[in-house]
């Protein structure tokens, strides 16, 4: 989800299994040598196979993502950036706060994130964005700044970065194999058709993706790279889904964490969800 989109973020905590905290000891000399094509067939498969996701239209995710306590000024919602001089109500403390994410083919995209008895909102609809941040005193309707359209362009689709990339115009080639949280990770570098490129890691035993390069977060005045570690994998109607992600801001103690309780596929949603409000 999304997968960015889920760049926005989005997954429950569970006792994850040994495979999933890093207790692997192989090497690289153990990894099956497999070209970029097999590798994504063997995630494909692992995931749920290729007809399923296709029959995957729409998505939509509650659970908890984690806010306050580390010194940022905002409420982390997806896209925005803003600078320290604005005074906002998000906690002191760590939080978890409430959302709701809602995701359909063509890069749609909805998340509302409630605190304090407010709802903050953030939508794309494939070509338009919009943003309602009262936790920043903002309580009107803002557009999208330029920058903030073009990431939301070149996110991922709700299946993700290699689910049927070919049709999606995007090339996929194999940049080696690296350790990733103690386990044998195939680094995957995807090209789509714009010419962006993106980096995606598959485990070498699970073929699940564990790792995905997000869009740099500009802090301070400078882009920094941002991963997000995918974990928590469950099957939803037979397709396989990450329900805990963590993002990672190089040179940024904290992280930030989203645990999805819930996911529903295909589910009905209504078009004036997505509309630019008037």
């Amino acid at each position: 989800m999304t997968m960015k989109r889920i760049s926005c973020a989005a997954m429950a905590f569970a006792l994850l299994p040994s495979w999933m905290l890093g207790a692997d000891t192989t090497t690289k000399a153990t990894v099956p040598q497999l070209s970029a094509e097999q590798i994504v067939e063997k995630n494909v498969a692992a995931r749920g196979g290729l007809p399923g996701w296709r029959a995957l239209q729409t998505l939509e995710m509650k659970g908890k993502m984690q806010a306050g306590g580390n010194k940022r000024p905002t409420i982390p919602v997806p896209g925005t950036r803003v600078g320290p001089e604005v005074k906002s109500n998000r906690p002191a403390d760590q939080v978890e706060l409430p959302f709701t994410m809602q995701l359909e083919r063509g890069r749609k995209q909805r998340v509302e994130i409630q605190f304090n008895g407010q709802t903050a909102v953030q939508v794309y609809n494939g070509s338009q964005g919009w943003k309602l941040r009262p936790f920043l005193n903002r309580h009107e309707v803002e557009k999208y700044t330029a920058d903030e359209l073009k990431q939301a362009s070149s996110q991922s689709d709700l299946d993700g970065l290699l689910i049927d990339y070919a049709a999606k115009g995007s090339k996929v080639e194999l940049a080696g194999v690296e350790q990733v949280e103690g386990r044998n990770a195939y680094n995957l570098k995807v090209t789509d058709k714009n010419g962006n490129i993106r980096h995606d890691w598959v485990d070498a035993q699970t073929f699940l993706e564990i790792k995905v390069e997000g869009n740099p977060r500009r802090l301070d005045g400078k882009y920094h790279p941002v991963a997000t570690f995918l974990r928590d994998y469950r099957s939803v109607n037979g397709l396989v889904m990450p329900y805990l992600q963590e993002t990672v801001v190089e040179g940024v103690k904290d992280t930030e964490k989203i645990k999805i309780e819930e996911i529903v596929s295909n589910p009905k949603l209504d078009a004036s969800q997505f509309a630019m409000p008037r």
